[in-house]
């Protein structure tokens, strides 16, 4: 009968060593898409506010200024630059960026002449 005893006891921890160890091992995997995820976001941002900025030297340099143009931070980066929207002495700038299906959308609200920035703001989409 003791003999019994020590096989189940036995069995019983080797069964919970492996259920730690995986949950372990799983932890540590979807840990490494979160760090993964995080750095895209990172990316995607600044390649959103590289844009807004080059629309602001735009706009710096022309009040007439409209986008609608992609630009290449970095062979294959890209941003876009929306069509910039008019309300009033504001300019409405709008970007997105988007770096390994990860997406970052920017929007800059500008008083004219300046530019001046309002406000600047990450949206979930347009």
């Amino acid at each position: 009968m003791k003999g019994y005893i020590a096989i189940t006891s036995a069995i019983i921890i080797s069964l919970l060593l492996m259920a730690i160890t995986f949950a372990l091992s799983f932890s540590s995997f979807f840990g490494r898409h979160n760090v993964f995820d995080s750095q895209t976001k990172e990316i995607s941002y600044a390649l959103a506010e590289a844009c807004a900025e080059k629309a602001l030297l735009n706009l710096a340099q022309s009040s007439s200024y409209a986008g609608n143009e992609t630009i290449t931070v970095k062979s294959p980066d890209t941003c876009d630059i929306l069509t910039v929207e008019t309300a009033g002495s504001q300019k409405i700038i709008k970007t997105r960026a988007i770096f390994q299906k990860t997406t970052t959308n920017i929007k800059v609200v500008v008083n004219m002449p300046g530019p001046q920035i309002v406000s600047w703001e990450e949206l979930p989409n347009f």
